[in-house]
């Protein structure tokens, strides 16, 4: 309640104890699993009887990694709930975000569009993951944070 006895829920965002670091991946990672659940029902019911084997396969590739890298951004968040200053797991999260929109986006529009040049995005995005999980390693064997 605020002092004009309205209700107020910006205490709970703005004044948190959340790091901020932590509460944007933890959203982004949020956000991303819903959208990977809907386009997983979208390939499922609509896309399924649309299109061939072949394009099916790569969307649902795209959505497989999609859950796992958004699974990735929870657990980038949940870390930075303990380490708020680790630079690492700025550059893990920013780069497993990007690779989801490089690399999930990519299959997602290769499969649904049949534009066989997006395909020479995906393998960039691939290495945004591998970078993610890389930069992961570094923020938890980090001796210490920056100052």
């Amino acid at each position: 309640m605020t002092a004009q006895g309205k209700l107020s829920l910006s205490p709970l965002w703005h004044n948190s104890l959340m790091p901020t670091i932590a509460r944007l991946f933890l959203a982004l990672g949020s956000v991303n699993m819903a959208l990977a659940v809907a386009l997983g029902a979208f390939g499922a019911h609509v896309l399924r009887a649309r299109l061939a084997e072949s394009w099916l396969g790569a969307y649902q590739t795209g959505n497989e990694y999609h859950f796992y890298h958004a699974l990735g951004l929870i657990l980038v968040g949940l870390i930075a709930l303990g380490r708020p200053r680790n630079i690492w797991l700025g550059v893990a999260g920013w780069a497993m975000f990007a690779g989801i929109l490089l690399f999930c986006g990519s299959l997602y529009l290769l499969a649904v569009l049949r534009l066989r040049w997006l395909g020479m995005i995906t393998p960039v995005g691939g290495g945004l993951f591998i970078l993610a999980w890389l930069a992961l390693c570094a923020a938890v064997l980090a001796d210490s944070e920056l100052p």
